[in-house]
């Protein structure tokens, strides 16, 4: 009797397993779409930049990325450093308002 119940006691620890692994995943949500590991540190010039974003708070190095007129590439930065707060700060009051200058 107990030869029969040892395979299905392993299956349903499995399918138990699996479900709660499965709800604890799609409860953390999807991460954050882009990150910064390297950072530019060269000054960009703001006549370059034509927006920018700053990346989630999920991500491990807090980061701004900045879009060029190069094209889709996008540049990261550090938030914290001064020419990057006057480019933001620059970007910002250029926007027209009801539009954003963030991607």
């Amino acid at each position: 009797m107990f030869r029969m119940a040892a395979p299905r006691l392993a299956l349903c620890v499995c399918v138990l397993m699996l479900a709660v692994f499965t709800l604890t995943e799609g409860l953390r949500g999807a991460g954050p779409r882009r990150c910064c590991f390297k950072f530019n540190e060269r000054e960009v010039p703001s006549g370059r930049v034509i927006g920018y974003m700053r990346t989630s708070q999920r991500c491990p190095n807090p980061a701004v990325l900045l879009r060029t007129v190069a094209g889709p590439r996008q540049l990261c930065v550090r938030p914290s450093a001064t020419w990057v707060k006057n480019l933001i700060s620059y970007l910002d009051t250029k926007a027209i308002p009801g539009e954003t200058t963030n991607l």
